[in-house]
């Protein structure tokens, strides 16, 4: 395992974290002793970043963790998001999730729920535009004075946003989809992270499982599947974005390996500060992300991979339109 700097935090952690997100039944059922065992096989194989929220599975996600970590809390760089405010009507909201109050109360849940007295970093899930940004990092700042937290970060926020923030108190990482079909953060974000000494952790690097070359239908992919809502995966931009990883899959065979692989593979490319987060519920899907790890890619290789996915060629918003007003605010 190969361990790289988190930012400006001074804490070395694996180059590859694990995203939790599906362990609590976010594209299908979970199975809690599998996902358990599948975090102690990440510890096992030199993972240390977790990536989790308070939102995922309403706590079920932080309960489950806390039950896998529970005698190696010190194996891990735990890497918690606040989520936003579920509003009956509108679904999740970022107004009022930002608030200094409603911080501080998602922090000390989180630890409960956890079992642990310290979060590693605390980040707020989307930026909140009732809340000056100064605001709600001054608030988490205040966590880390408290020992609630050590380190503090945000997720899908302008690069603007970013520096206002990091003005009010240092921030150590930004959390934003990055993916070979979602290159967003190459337009400000790394930019701005790479000026601040901040780590850039990329969730979704598999696209939601898309890249995996394993969708091969529209919608969802199973009765309790969550990505039908992405328009990506709809009838009406689904072949298009079929064909791009179909050529994924060429390359991947072409070297030996699948084309989950040569996506982390890239990331892992795109500098030391590039920490992808792959998320998977399974011992078999963790073992083939880490093996990405060994992946070479040639410069002809990554010229290919430009070629196939330059930026903006996937079909389709990356999420439906309420949710893509709560991004790069």
């Amino acid at each position: 395992m190969e361990y790289r700097k988190f930012g400006n935090c001074g804490v070395e952690v694996s180059c590859m974290g694990l995203g939790c997100y599906s362990m609590s039944g976010a594209y299908g059922t979970a199975d809690d002793a599998e996902s358990i065992a599948t975090i102690h096989r990440a510890i096992e194989r030199g993972i240390t970043l977790l990536d989790t929220s308070a939102s995922y599975g309403q706590g079920h996600n932080h309960t489950l963790i806390g039950k896998a970590i529970h005698d190696r809390r010190d194996k891990v760089f735990i890497h918690s998001k606040t989520g936003t405010i579920r509003a009956q009507e509108k679904g999740s909201v970022a107004e009022g999730s930002g608030t200094p109050e409603r911080l501080r109360e998602i922090c000390e849940l989180s630890l409960s729920n956890l079992g642990i007295e310290t979060l590693d970093v605390l980040t707020m899930s989307r930026v909140d535009p009732t809340v000056p940004i100064e605001e709600s990092v001054g608030a988490m700042g205040r966590l880390v004075d408290a020992g609630k937290t050590r380190f503090i970060g945000l997720s899908e926020a302008a690069a603007a946003t970013v520096r206002h923030g990091f003005d009010a108190r240092t921030l150590t990482s930004l959390q934003y989809e990055y993916s070979l079909w979602t290159r967003d953060p190459e337009d400000s974000q790394l930019e701005a992270c790479r000026e601040l000494d901040m780590a850039l952790m990329a969730y979704a690097p598999l696209g939601y499982g898309f890249l995996t070359g394993t969708v091969n239908k529209a919608g969802a992919q199973s009765d309790v599947d969550t990505r039908q809502k992405f328009p990506r995966f709809t009838e009406e931009h689904f072949e298009a974005n079929r064909q791009r990883v179909a050529q994924l899959e060429a390359l991947g065979r072409d070297k030996g390996n699948t084309a989950a692989q040569i996506c982390l593979a890239w990331l892992l490319a795109q500098g030391n500060d590039v920490f992808p987060i792959p998320g998977c519920k399974s011992r078999n899907h963790l073992d083939e992300n880490i093996d990405a790890m060994d992946v070479v890619l040639t410069a002809e290789d990554l010229a290919f991979l430009d070629a196939v996915f330059p930026r903006g060629s996937a079909a389709g918003d990356r999420y439906p339109p309420d949710g893509m007003q709560r991004v790069n605010r």
